[in-house]
């Protein structure tokens, strides 16, 4: 008995190879980032990018939230994000106030809350450059997925530990046991508020025996914590 065969043609050229590739890409970045998100609900990060590329190496100590002296938290929301509890992530208003700004010719500033904040420092990486501009909206998904999957007091408790407090220093345990030899669970709102004026540049910011804008800065906050503790804008983190 003959049998003809004829081979099976190609599916497809180039392109739709390229195509099946990115899907997978795709479908895969989705799955991993969804996984990592769920878990990281419940297990603290073990290590960021951003402490694994430090040049000072890094130390960290994580500290659940309930041995964070609520002046921390307060001190944060009050420095960083004073609508932490009411919005989804974005501060839209911010970020459109960030935009005037940049549009006006002055130094790239951005409008990121605590939310946003957080998935850069678990998920992404630091920088600037072209490759800001890819950050950013991984940084918008990320910031998605943490609001969704995660309640405010994890956000925040994430956050207060893997934010650089100092060079070579992640979380506010480390921060406080570097500076004032003592737990975060201690932690006055002076110290506090000390801590939070540091955040936007812990490298370059002193944070005892803080001079300058430093210290002025810190002197606002511990005024705003007042504000933020009368109105219970950190209530979604202690209801």
């Amino acid at each position: 008995m003959a049998f003809d065969y004829k081979p099976r043609p190609a599916r497809g050229g180039p392109m739709s190879r390229i195509a099946r590739f990115i899907g997978k890409a795709i479908i895969w970045f989705l799955l991993i980032s969804i996984g990592m998100t769920v878990i990281y609900k419940f297990v603290p990060p073990p290590v960021t990018l951003t402490m694994l590329l430090d040049s000072e190496g890094f130390t960290k100590d994580w500290t659940p939230l309930s041995r964070i002296d609520r002046n921390m938290v307060v001190a944060v929301i009050a420095a960083e994000d004073g609508k932490f509890c009411s919005h989804d992530g974005f501060d839209r208003e911010a970020i459109e106030k960030a935009m005037e700004r940049n549009a006006d010719g002055g130094r790239l500033r951005g409008g990121s809350t605590i939310s946003q904040q957080t998935a850069k420092n678990v998920f992404l990486w630091q920088g600037t450059g072209w490759t800001r501009y890819l950050r950013k909206g991984l940084e918008t998904w990320f910031t998605l997925l943490i609001e969704t999957v995660w309640d405010k007091r994890r956000i925040m408790e994430v956050y207060l530990n893997v934010a650089e407090t100092g060079i070579g220093t992640y979380g506010v345990e480390a921060g406080a046991q570097r500076y004032y030899k003592k737990s975060a669970a201690r932690l006055s709102a002076v110290e506090a508020a000390r801590i939070a004026a540091a955040l936007p540049s812990p490298k370059r910011r002193g944070v005892t025996n803080a001079k300058g804008y430093t210290r002025r800065y810190g002197n606002t906050i511990a005024a705003r914590i007042r504000v933020v503790k009368r109105d219970g804008l950190d209530s979604c983190v202690y209801e």
